[in-house]
């Protein structure tokens, strides 16, 4: 039935293609075998084999009608289907859809695939049937996959080869305990096929400065997590951030601002360790409030952005993961003023909440 059904997705991708093979498009498809990485001690009971799975994608090619895009050497963007089993019931299977972007170096042999989405896991943790999974606390999970790639296309025809290595990472970001997570590491063997009976025009880099002044930034971002203890439940939680930024090129802006967190799920733990943990020294009377300031930057392709932040609380009454807080993921710009976005707030490699935000640029 599994084997059907991802048969069928990807003749449904290659349907999809064919119908629009005026706009330059490629379809595909990656067998991977690897191994989980046993990067917490905790998920040692979990690595009992080899994970197997399937890489499905279409991609959409750019050319010289995208002046964004000859600034990275013409990139492709689409969509990616994940299977991988885990080979082991307790932690179950893992299905995810992602949107990708592809990188192209050495005369576009060597590609790098950088893909975000969300995934469905067959087997979370349940505190009765199925309490030793401690990677997956939910069904859905957010999840991010990297593949660097040898690519020869059309070797026989329009079919070629390309083979390398991935790496995709399972995480629900702390939306319900546990949340371990898992990142598996892949070799992976393929085949692509090319849609279109030539490649799109792409002219040289264009080569022009670009900067813009100070703006002033303002945003709210929100979502639902969990304490690391389980049964507390989930609570939603509040971010207010302002900030400056400058952008200094086509490609690039930088971020000074302060993070303002209205976060319930650590009132709900320092209760809990107040009450039942005397040993963790937490009061009744602590604030779970947190102040932050942070340093930051954008990665601009047309009107979508990576963005990456580096803050340091410094109002922080409650020790919660370190007093440094990572912050990464992507922007929209909707118009000239306002955005839309989703990033992730980790301390590390321990993720705190998936936030979605908006925001206005004045």
């Amino acid at each position: 039935m599994k084997k059907n059904l991802l048969a069928a997705l990807f003749l449904l991708c290659c349907f999809l293609a064919q119908g629009q093979n005026d706009k330059y498009e490629s379809i595909d498809a990656n067998f991977f075998y690897g191994s989980i990485l046993e990067h917490n001690k905790d998920l040692a009971h979990l690595i009992t084999n080899h994970p197997t799975g399937i890489i499905l994608s279409y991609n959409r090619k750019t050319s010289s009608d995208n002046e964004w895009a000859s600034r990275f050497n013409y990139p492709d963007w689409g969509f990616s289907f994940v299977q991988q089993g885990n080979k082991n019931e307790t932690l179950g299977n893992n299905y995810g859809l992602y949107g990708h972007f592809n990188f192209y170096f050495l005369n576009r042999k060597l590609m790098a695939r950088v893909g975000q989405g969300v995934a469905y896991n067959t087997n979370p943790f349940d505190l009765q049937d199925n309490y030793r999974n401690n990677a997956y606390g939910s069904h859905l999970l957010s999840s991010t996959f990297l593949m660097f790639n040898y690519n020869q296309p059309n070797i026989i025809d329009k079919i070629g080869l390309n083979a390398g290595i991935s790496f995709v990472h399972y995480s629900n970001a702390n939306l319900r305990a546990p949340n371990t997570s898992t990142n598996t590491l892949a070799f992976n063997l393929g085949l692509n096929y090319d849609l279109d009976e030539e490649e799109p025009q792409r002219g040289p880099k264009i080569k022009s400065r670009y900067t813009e002044p100070l703006k002033f930034n303002f945003a709210l971002r929100t979502g639902l997590n969990e304490s690391d203890y389980i049964g507390l439940g989930q609570r939603p939680f509040l971010v207010i951030s302002s900030f400056i930024d400058k952008r200094v090129t086509h490609k690039s802006s930088f971020q000074l601002g302060a993070d303002f967190f209205l976060s319930p799920f650590l009132k709900d733990q320092i209760e809990h360790e107040a009450i039942s943990l005397p040993q963790r020294d937490a009061s009744l009377d602590q604030d779970w409030k947190r102040v932050g300031v942070f340093a930051g930057h954008e990665l601009h392709f047309n009107k979508i952005a990576v963005v990456s932040q580096l803050g340091y609380y410094v109002y922080y009454p409650y020790d919660f993961e370190g007093r440094t807080y990572l912050r990464i993921g992507l922007k929209r710009y909707i118009g000239k003023r306002f955005f839309a976005a989703a990033t992730l707030h980790s301390h590390g490699a321990k993720a705190e909440a998936v936030e979605f935000g908006a925001g206005i640029r004045l």
